[in-house]
């Protein structure tokens, strides 16, 4: 096999591939795993479903060209929620490279509390932070993790600091994949200067130098396999107009990886009638987050500045991270309330604005069922504990902008019009219904967990199906539980081991 990028558009009819190890997803799991088998000698085949979109040319689009281009149905996936839950907006990429590509490129490692829950919990007891350095040593190494200086803070971020520190508290550096950043704040939309090394720039091409193949257009629709081992996959090949699917797909391989997300690998077990149906598709969770804009009486221009460069774990032990982000300002002039007249005398004083975000350390209240198409149906019944949270984050952040002289506060609530202090103080949020929340996660995990016990998870503690010979998974749905902070890199670390493990 000699290594190369390929997209199943240009196949004329149906598509047999022969590997020793094909990989389903080129995200953040699937392309650390590739890059670790291939530079061993094994014929490697990565499959993914969206296109190859250069680097380059992801730079030059608008943000609502990177929209259509390489995020999953545009960035409008959305829970169904259940009980008294925010519907959340999930949002995935669909291109080579996958998720890593449409992050902000945070890397943190797993917490050592969550790590130890996993031990009690789940029986992991290999996973401690000694065990798991040198997986996140090498990972932190190939994407080059370096801390954001003071210097690439937006203003945005500056004036949070100043009001988190008039309460009390203070902002930590983020730490990113990022080599040569310039504070353009456009890393979820593709960076011009190519200085977030997302998977597509890091880990990719060393698969292929090695000798895997990268195949786009390619959606798996079920695993092979039988006498309780696996034969590879099969699927179609996206090869007619608008990406329709076509002609048919089937890789043989003795060796599966599934990397598809917590979103995907659960449908493609389902389909194949593999894994403990107690436990696939189930348990997922999404870091539910929510952002606080404020107005200043003067000019802040919060898009100068890295797009996230600080964070506290301050209120963790309430299950909150506080995580600097800011948008486009195409992206955020939208978010702006009110309509005609009013929402455009709104988005006019932009340059007035600043963002800030939170996330909850959530419950497994999600579920995947799967139904006709593409996309699977999500169900999200949020833990009564982690609802009565978010009164308690919004009105953290709320006063933390006003501390810091916000004249107005914006909250994620439908309907809400900006509130000077007082009337924000007023305002009953704790009576608001879920269904007037505005929420959104890109941090779907669970769905496939991994345990010392079948009948705790999906996988074993290596990542391997129980009941599947040579099938593994390396991706996000194999996170025991919630994070508390960004996965991509707790993702990559997995995948390390993982990968190293089926070797072994």
């Amino acid at each position: 096999m000699t290594g190369g990028y390929h997209s199943a558009r240009d196949a004329r009819g149906d598509l047999t591939l022969d590997a020793d190890v094909v990989v389903v997803g080129s995200g953040a799991g699937g392309s650390t795993a590739a890059t670790e088998l291939a530079s061993t000698g094994l014929r490697v085949l990565v499959l993914e479903e969206g296109p190859r979109v250069l680097a380059t040319d992801l730079g030059k689009m608008r943000p609502t060209e990177s929209l259509r281009h390489v995020w999953r149905d545009g960035a409008m996936l959305v829970t169904v929620p259940l009980g008294d839950s925010p519907a959340i907006n999930v949002t995935m990429g669909r291109c080579v490279g996958g998720s890593s590509v449409v992050t902000g490129g945070v890397c943190f490692r797993t917490p050592g509390a969550v790590l130890s829950r996993w031990r009690d919990e789940f029986g992991l007891l290999e996973y401690t932070p000694e065990a798991l350095e040198p997986y996140f040593l090498e990972v932190e190494r190939h994407l080059h993790v370096e801390e954001v200086p003071l210097s690439l803070r937006s203003r945005s971020t500056a004036l949070f600091a100043e009001g988190a520190r008039a309460l009390g508290y203070e902002l930590q550096p983020m730490r990113r994949n990022t080599d040569g950043c310039n504070g353009c704040g456009r890393c979820n939309f593709g960076c011009p200067h190519q200085a977030k090394l997302s998977v597509d720039l890091s880990y990719l091409p060393r698969a292929v130098r090695a000798g895997a193949e990268v195949w786009s257009h390619c959606l798996v629709e079920r695993v092979e396999h039988r006498h309780g081992r696996v034969d590879g996959v099969s699927g179609r090949l996206l090869n007619r107009p608008g990406s329709r699917a076509g002609a048919r797909l089937r890789v043989h391989a003795p060796r599966v990886v599934l990397a598809a997300g917590s979103w995907h690998t659960p449908v493609l077990l389902k389909r194949s009638r593999l894994g403990n149906e107690r436990h696939v598709g189930r348990h997922m969770t999404v870091h539910p987050g929510f952002r606080m804009l404020g107005r200043f009486d003067a000019p802040v221009q919060g898009w100068k500045g890295a797009l996230q460069s600080a964070w506290s774990d301050h209120f963790e032990p309430e299950g909150i991270t506080l995580t600097s982000l800011f948008l486009p300002t195409g992206v955020l002039g939208a978010t702006v309330p009110g309509a005609g007249p009013e929402h455009l005398q709104g988005a006019s004083k932009i340059d007035h604005l600043t963002v800030f975000g939170g996330i909850l350390h959530d419950e497994g209240g999600g579920t995947v069922h799967v139904v006709p198409g593409r996309e699977p149906l999500v169900t999200y019944r949020m833990d009564p504990r982690d609802r009565a949270r978010i009164p308690r984050l919004l009105r953290i952040m709320a006063e933390t902008f006003l501390a810091a002289g916000a004249e107005e506060v914006f909250l994620p609530v439908l309907g809400a019009r900006g509130m000077d202090a007082d009337t924000f103080r007023r305002f009953p949020l704790e009576a608001v219904p879920a269904s007037r929340l505005e929420c959104a996660s890109q941090h779907p995990l669970g769905t496939a967990r991994m345990a010392c016990s079948e009948g705790l998870g999906v996988t074993d503690p290596n990542g391997k199906v129980w009941d599947l010979e040579g099938l593994w998974i390396a991706d996000g749905s194999i996170v025991p539980t919630s994070l508390g902070v960004n996965p991509q890199l707790s993702i990559m670390a997995l995948a390390t081991r993982v990968a190293q493990r089926m070797r072994g």
